[in-house]
């Protein structure tokens, strides 16, 4: 049977950073490839980022035992130093598992920028789990807290 799963969550995070550093670890492809990853032991095949609205993002990794997963996504808006905007799909090995759309808002904060991470996902026919999506997504924005706290 056939299923689609809503659910939204949001993660806030105070960084360690300006505006201009935050957005910076979004949208430069060097920077945010240190920050990405939520898992150490999975290889990365394939990673490329076109920030910009219109702009493509994917992002390919393989597990210890070979299967692939895929994120493909789509800028849809953004605002420098403010907002970034974008819709993104999930497949594990040949199961399309999840559609989202994801707002990153940044607001300065003194000599720090407040991050609220937005995401609203629907899970396809019984993949997935918020959970484990949730627990992924904040392992990659702790990565980005402690690169920001490092640099």
């Amino acid at each position: 049977m056939r299923s689609a799963d809503h659910s939204t969550f949001v993660i806030e995070r105070v960084l360690a950073a300006s505006p201009a550093r935050a957005f910076a670890a979004w949208s430069d492809p060097e920077k945010k490839r240190r920050w990405m990853s939520c898992h150490d032991d999975w290889k990365l095949i394939e990673d490329r980022l076109d920030f910009r609205i219109d702009g493509a993002e994917i992002r390919d990794v393989q597990r210890p035992d070979g299967v692939v997963h895929a994120f493909r996504a789509r800028y849809l808006d953004i605002v420098p130093l403010e907002r970034i905007v974008y819709a993104y799909e999930m497949r594990v090995g040949d199961a399309r598992i999840s559609a989202s759309l994801v707002t990153v808002e940044l607001s300065p904060s003194g000599t720090k920028t407040t991050m609220r991470f937005t995401e609203q996902v629907v899970f396809f026919d019984g993949h997935g789990d918020l959970e484990e999506r949730r627990r992924g997504t904040e392992i990659g924005l702790d990565h980005l807290v402690a690169m920001l706290d490092g640099a």
